[in-house]
């Protein structure tokens, strides 16, 4: 599979259950050491600051030859005021991003832009939606100037971001991303996981949207679960605890048909394996041992 050759592979703090920087229960030597041991070459920031900033996280990333994937950003784009303040936000990260050293542009951080968690679609997350809760059609436009305005930011300053639909937001199903990919010019993030348990189809989306991708989390999804906790009147931070987001190769994401179709459609970039993890209660050796195999079957699939 000639994917093998214009992608590299990086894990994440999420995986860990980071999604603060401070006192993490894993610190950022540790988790970079693990990944590189693994045989990883990369890692998303997770919380920006977690890794460390300017010239300490370059050292770290160099002392574990790990480059740097990106990282989230979320923004208040249905707030013109929200947003404004949130752009200090933005360039703080932008600050991170460009002062990592870069050995291929074709590898260099993914500003990773997405909307804050919505609190009507965090309490019901995925399939079916709750359109009740969906962002007004007047409301679009505004919505998608702001993030064109977002892009651009991340492009003067020599960056490429994507917009990355997720559970519990206002950009959740492959509708939605949809409207966004008509609205403005970003390139998306194709996550298997959340689309997935969105009621989408990751093999159809990385066809369809060949061209727009711009980076690939590669997260196995179980329907069973999440129907199980939507159905108990579970909200996202259930559907993760339950384990909605499985091992890499297990549930309901054809890995492999994902991966031939990103090689048919000449994707290049970072294949970032991620497995959301709970903020509380993680079992830290089931995780670093689902971090092992996760990579192992990722490398057995693009053989």
């Amino acid at each position: 599979m000639q994917l093998s050759g214009r992608t590299r592979v990086a894990g994440a703090p999420v995986n860990y259950g980071i999604y603060q920087p401070t006192d993490p229960e894993v610190g950022p030597e540790d988790l970079l050491a693990s990944l590189a041991a693994d045989g990883y070459t990369g890692v998303d920031s997770g919380p920006i600051g977690y890794l460390g900033t300017g010239d300490l996280l370059d050292r770290r990333l160099a002392a574990t030859g790990i480059g740097l994937a990106g990282g989230w950003v979320d923004l208040r784009f249905t707030d013109p005021d929200g947003f404004a303040a949130d752009l200090a936000q933005l360039d703080a990260a932008l600050d991170v991003f460009t002062a990592v050293t870069v050995d291929d542009p074709r590898f260099a951080p993914r500003p990773t832009l997405a909307c804050p968690g919505d609190p009507a679609r965090m309490a019901r997350p995925g399939t079916p939606p709750d359109l009740t809760t969906a962002l007004p059609a007047t409301e679009w436009p505004g919505f998608a100037a702001r993030v064109q305005q977002a892009v651009d930011r991340c492009r003067d300053r020599g960056l490429e971001p994507v917009f990355h639909y997720h559970l519990g937001t206002l950009v959740e199903t492959e509708a939605e991303a949809d409207r966004l990919l008509e609205l403005t010019d970003v390139a998306i993030c194709l996550d298997t996981g959340h689309l997935t348990l969105a009621g989408g189809d990751p093999v159809a989306a990385a066809r369809r949207w060949a061209g727009r991708i711009g980076q690939v989390h590669l997260k196995g999804a179980d329907l069973g679960v999440h129907r199980r906790v939507r159905d108990a009147g579970g909200g996202l931070t259930d559907v993760v605890a339950a384990g909605g987001f499985c091992p890499l190769g297990t549930g309901d994401v054809d890995l492999a048909a994902v991966l031939r179709e990103l090689d048919q459609t000449g994707y290049t970039g970072w294949l970032v394996i991620e497995q959301d993890a709970p903020a509380q209660g993680r079992d830290l050796d089931r995780i670093r041992a689902d971090q092992h195999a996760n990579l192992r079957r990722l490398q057995e699939a693009l053989r």
